[in-house]
């Protein structure tokens, strides 16, 4: 690939990524202010009786919230240009800073999830194809087509109940161990509060993959080069090893880089089913007590999250498959 369609192809994704993160803001910043919740009546909380109009109005001029909507917008937009998010009206710390730390929790959560889910739905999906129209290839897909339409919350409550309360294998929520200081708690805490919600959003991520591998790996082994190949002599794995993992493996990068929205979508609800302290919690708790920086960052933050997962697929096609260096046309 040449110095002239990196810089075009970069050019063309910062240019998609501006126009978005500009509408993102302007429409969630518009659905904020036209939502019922009072942010000055989050942010007193159950002071709500003991604060007079006074101490309101004055709670209103210090967040800015008694100005103008446009002017609200533009303010809010000009501080985040130069670097400064707000403070936001819950955790009375700065927006990225409570970004930054709650991201790390999710991160943990969505990143041995997502590399687990691709592993296990592309091997499933590989063996499906190859063992196509015996009991094998027909409980691999009803094991997907189960999964493809089981809600999120539902799989998280399932497995809470029967490994957390019925055999008692596994803490029942939260992130760490409850009364333990921060100082005391060992990884081993970490992980053991880590492997349910990471199973919830691993299981159902596999379904999606192991459906996209086996109909991508059917079309493949139906075409002309792998009739040639067979009369070759070639079959089994040595046949999918020179012929198909290619072809296959490209249709499946691309699926799961873009299954960043759909990630960050299931951690929320996995996140809020086992109380993980996370991002995804996080932005709940942030849209029900009007929270409207903190809520605001994540939206932008989440954004560029998921857009960095189409560009990670759109560089990993260019890097597997040769035409696209050369310039093809995708």
């Amino acid at each position: 690939m040449q110095i002239k369609d990196v810089v075009a192809f970069l050019l063309n994704k910062f240019l998609r990524i501006t126009t978005l993160l500009v509408g993102l803001s302007f429409l969630s910043f518009l659905l904020i202010k036209c939502s019922p919740i009072d942010p000055v009546q989050a942010y007193i909380g159950a002071d709500m009786m003991n604060v007079g109009p006074e101490q309101r109005a004055q709670i209103a001029e210090y967040w800015g919230l008694n100005k103008p909507l446009s002017e609200q917008f533009l303010l809010w937009v000009s501080a985040v240009l130069h670097g400064d998010w707000g403070t936001s009206m819950i955790f009375r710390r700065p927006v990225l800073e409570v970004i930054g730390e709650r991201f790390l929790a999710s991160l943990a959560l969505m990143g041995t999830a997502w590399v687990l889910s691709g592993i296990v739905g592309f091997g499933l999906g590989v063996w499906a194809g190859m063992k196509q129209g015996t009991w094998v290839d027909s409980l691999i897909r009803w094991y997907s087509y189960t999964l493809a339409s089981t809600p999120t919350f539902w799989l998280g409550l399932l497995f809470l109940i029967v490994f957390a309360v019925w055999l008692n294998w596994f803490p029942v929520g939260m992130g760490v161990p409850a009364g333990v200081l921060t100082q005391d708690v060992t990884f081993s805490d970490r992980l053991e509060h880590l492997i349910l919600p990471m199973l919830t959003l691993s299981v159902l991520g596999v379904a999606n993959v192991a459906l996209h591998t086996r109909a991508k790996l059917l079309d493949v082994l139906a075409s002309d080069y792998i009739l040639f190949a067979r009369a070759r002599g070639e079959n089994g794995m040595t046949l999918f090893w020179r012929h198909g993992l290619r072809n296959v493996a490209l249709p499946a990068i691309t699926l799961q880089f873009a299954s960043f929205s759909e990630l960050f979508g299931g951690a929320v609800l996995a996140e809020q089913v086992f109380s993980y302290p996370g991002l995804g919690q996080t932005i709940v708790e942030a849209g029900l007590r009007g929270d409207v920086p903190l809520l605001l960052g994540i939206v932008i933050f989440s954004a560029v999250f998921v857009f960095s997962g189409n560009l990670l697929a759109d560089i990993s096609y260019r890097v597997i498959d040769p035409r696209i260096r050369e310039g093809a046309t995708v």
